[in-house]
């Protein structure tokens, strides 16, 4: 079994934009007051968007894979969200997505079960479809700015 541990650094200071570092990019979130030039997409954007990533990344060898030999590859991923949870407003709806359209497009000449097969393995091998559709432990330390902190 081959594991890979994926980190990331996200920081804020009250009311200013939250900056990530991965290991070779910085990813900002949402609105930066100071410099709106720097807006960026919202969380729930960048969820859709990773998926849309992945399905594209694992898409891309899957078909290399499959010699299949595409002009493009289209995803599009939309989904509705009731805000009333992550505004506070008391209600029975779940705060993330009700559900997502996803519209994937393939620009190749296969034909329909070629097709179905390689949706059928890139969403077998796609770990954000995979984190998306089953359930992911979380394991959450909440550590006071006082206390020291290991990130080993």
């Amino acid at each position: 079994m081959s594991t890979k541990t994926v980190t990331i650094y996200g920081r804020a200071k009250k009311d200013e934009q939250f900056l990530i570092k991965t290991e070779n990019h910085d990813i900002r979130i949402s609105k930066n007051k100071n410099h709106p030039d720097l807006d960026a997409p919202s969380p729930i954007e960048y969820l859709l968007a990773g998926y849309a990533g992945c399905v594209n990344a694992v898409g891309s060898l899957v078909a290399k894979e499959l010699k299949i030999d595409y002009k493009s590859l289209q995803v599009d991923v939309s989904g509705d969200i009731n805000v009333d949870k992550f505004y506070g407003r008391e209600t029975d709806a779940r705060a993330g997505f009700n559900k997502l359209k996803v519209i994937i497009k393939l620009d190749a000449e296969i034909s329909k079960k070629q097709l179905e097969n390689w949706l059928e393995i890139v969403e077998s091998r796609c770990p954000v479809y995979d984190n998306l559709v089953n359930t992911t432990p979380i394991e959450v330390d909440l550590v006071s700015v006082h206390d020291t902190v290991s990130l080993v």
